[in-house]
């Protein structure tokens, strides 16, 4: 067999992406092995299609996916310390505000009875 014989025998394997509307992000749905994104695309369309209504359907080759090795992933963790950013000391501001009024309304109650 010629090269291009070859070529054209060979199947990859293609992730399939949906999209249920127009708002919504896309999510992984299943993989499966085409000789081409065409063929791939009306495959996943005929599978896909037979089980849910969906907006926009994408095929991708695998080979095409890029992702990073495991031993890069502690790179994807925070490298600086913003905590500043963070909103944490403000969950028990309501009870504060209310210990403060209850204060000041036994000092107003004192000066009232004081007079």
């Amino acid at each position: 067999m010629s090269t291009e014989a070859n070529k054209k025998e060979t199947f990859s394997v293609y992730e399939v992406f949906s999209q249920k509307n127009v708002n919504s992000s896309f999510v992984h749905q299943f993989s499966l092995l085409a000789p081409n994104a065409e063929v791939a695309l009306t495959m996943a369309r005929e599978n896909f299609l037979r089980r849910e209504p969906c907006f926009n359907l994408w095929v991708v080759k695998r080979d095409d996916i890029h992702g990073l090795a495991p031993e890069e992933r502690p790179l994807l963790e925070r490298l600086d310390n913003k905590s500043y950013r963070e909103t944490k000391g403000y969950g028990d501001l309501q009870a504060r505000w209310r210990q403060h009024k209850e204060k000041y309304e036994e000092q107003q109650k004192h000066e009232g009875n004081g007079n």
